[in-house]
Order: structure tokens, then sequence, then C-alpha cells
């Protein structure tokens, strides 16, 4: 699996779901997509350009990658990676955070209804981050950090797909 892999979806499926509860947002099915992201300095692939890699491995590999996302509850998006999101979920604010087996670590700093600030720390990746709820289908985050030790950021979106999260399992 390629570095890319390794940090931006990690970061992409851990960390901007473990602010959507602070608006009534709408249960169903979320999709995430990341840009500017960089590490140490240099500039790495946005989410289109990783679903286009996505696509262009052989038909194993692929499979491979969308079971390893499926037992973590998520899939490919058009336009990003979704997830299930229960009413239940929202309401409890036991929004699934990280994979329990990542070694990851969330927490608050500062909560309002239209900005959460946080802190993470997982093995590989450290650092601080916001998420901006734009309505209740809609919220932004910004991440700063290290990777690896390297200066790290990424810009991440989240926007509610549908209601019916058919067979998208929710974590």
């Amino acid at each position: 699996m390629r570095p890319l892999f390794r940090f931006a979806l990690p970061l992409v499926l851990c960390l901007s779901p473990v602010m959507a509860s602070a608006l009534d947002l709408q249960p169903g099915v979320w999709e995430v997509s990341s840009h500017n992201m960089q590490v140490g300095g240099q500039a790495m692939p946005g989410m289109e350009e990783m679903l286009a890699q996505m696509q262009n491995l052989p038909a194993e590999q692929r499979q491979m990658m969308e079971n390893m996302m499926a037992e973590q509850g998520i899939k490919l998006g058009a336009g990003g990676v979704q997830m299930c999101l229960t009413a239940e979920q929202i309401k409890a604010q036991e929004i699934p955070l990280h994979d329990p087996d990542s070694g990851c670590s969330n927490e608050i700093l500062e909560r309002s209804a239209t900005l959460w600030k946080f802190r993470f720390n997982c093995p590989d990746a450290q650092g601080e981050g916001e998420t901006r709820f734009v309505s209740d289908k809609e919220f932004t985050t910004q991440v700063k950090g290290t990777y690896n030790g390297q200066p790290s950021s990424m810009e991440s979106r989240a926007r509610w797909v549908g209601a019916d999260c058919g067979t998208l399992k929710s974590k």
C-alpha cells in the first residue's frame, strides 16, 4: 500500500467524523473528501486522485482494499469515502472516532454549536484541528500536526448523501 493511503485515508476516516454531533446532523450516509494535504512540505494527492489510484489497482488488490474498508464501515463514493451515521449515534454523540485497534485517541478542547476544536494522538501522527458546521448536511475540518515527525496538514469536507445506508454498516 502506498504511503499516501497509510496517511491520508486513516486521517480522513478517523478525524472528520469526530465532530459529527455538534449540530442536529442528518443521519444516513456521509461522504468525506480531503484536499490540501501536505506532509513534510510536500503536497499530497487529493481525494479525487486517491480514488483514481484505487480504481487503477488490479481487481484483486482493489477488492482487498474495499473489503478492508467495509470491515471498518466505509466504502468508496463518487467524491470520497462514505460511512453511515445512525440517528442513535448522532443523538448519543457516539460517533466512530477511529478503529479501536488503531492506537489513536481524540480529545475535544473546545465545543460550540458551530465549531469544535480537538487534539488527536495516533502512533504515527499527532496534532490539533477544528471542525466547522456549515449546516445539518455539511461540515469541514482542518488538521495540523506531524506525521512520522514531519509537519503535516489536511482539510476535509463531509457532506450528507442520503438517509438510506443500505448495506453500509454503521461502525
